[in-house]
Formats: structure tokens, C-alpha cells, sequence
């Protein structure tokens, strides 16, 4: 008969990310860009060249205002650290980044949540670094020879 010939084929567990020890840590990168009007959390591998997952501020809360604020940073690292686990990333290094250039060289006010929320959700940090962009000699700054006149 027909079904006596058929051979069952085995079926293989499907991993995704790199086979690794139990116990190994497996690191990528999370490049957290905390403007004034956004928070970006960008993880990738160790290259920068594969991203991992990208999630923003914008995309967890619905209202313009809140896409720079600490709680929006604080579900997208949730959602990122999410994401890792499932690809059997452990650890992150960490590379926080500015505005910089002409404009302000201070995070905005997610960045220190967003750090704070992939600690929480128990990612291991590596190395944190500042990788906000500073000009050695630029061109001019906005607001004119006399400066923003409030």
C-alpha cells in the first residue's frame, strides 16, 4: 500500500541566533538614541550590521508628547529585551547617544530609563559608552550672531 513506503522525517528544533553553551554569555549591541522628541533603542550584533530589533518611543504610546518620556523608553526596552531573549541574546553593550553636533549634547529624558529598563528585564550590561556626536570645528550654530532672544 501507499502508506507503507513513506519514511517519517525527523523533525529538527529550529534555534535562531548563535549555538552557544548554557551559561555563555551571547552579547549584542543596543545603540539608545534619546532625543528631545523620541527615544530609538537599536539592538544589533556585534558588528552593527544585523539589527536584532528596533523599537521607538512613538511606537508604544499614541500621544506626540509622550514619545520622548521615560515610561514610552521604559516599554520599548521591554519589547526590545523581549525580542533578544527569543534570539538568545543575554548581554548588551551599551552605546547611549545625544542630539550632539550644533545642538544639545544631553540625552533626552528617556535614555536613562531606557538603560535602566533593559537592566530590569534582565539583560547583563557590558560596556555603556557615550557615542553622542562631537564637532571639532563645525559649521554655525542656529540663532544668529545675537543668540535666541526669548
Amino acid at each position: 500500500s501507499k502508506k507503507a513506503g513513506k519514511v517519517k522525517q525527523v523533525e529538527q528544533a529550529i534555534s535562531f541566533g548563535p549555538q552557544v553553551k548554557p551559561g555563555e554569555l551571547v552579547f549584542g549591541v543596543a545603540h539608545i538614541y534619546a532625543s528631545k522628541n523620541d527615544t530609538f533603542i537599536h539592538v544589533t550584533d556585534l558588528t552593527g550590521r544585523e539589527t536584532i530589533s528596533r523599537v521607538t518611543g512613538g511606537m508604544k504610546v499614541k500621544a506626540d508628547r509622550d514619545e520622548p518620556s521615560p515610561y514610552a523608553a521604559m516599554l520599548a526596552s521591554q519589547d526590545v529585551a523581549a525580542r533578544c531573549k527569543e534570539l538568545g541574546i543575554t548581554a548588551l553593550h551599551i552605546k547611549i547617544r545625544a542630539m550632539g553636533g550644533t545642538r544639545r549634547k544631553t540625552f533626552g529624558t528617556g535614555g536613562q530609563s531606557a538603560l535602566r529598563a533593559l537592566a530590569r528585564a534582565g539583560m547583563r550590561i557590558g560596556r555603556i559608552e557615550d557615542v553622542t556626536p562631537i564637532p571639532t570645528d563645525s559649521t554655525r550654530k542656529r540663532g544668529g550672531r545675537r543668540g535666541r532672544r526669548l
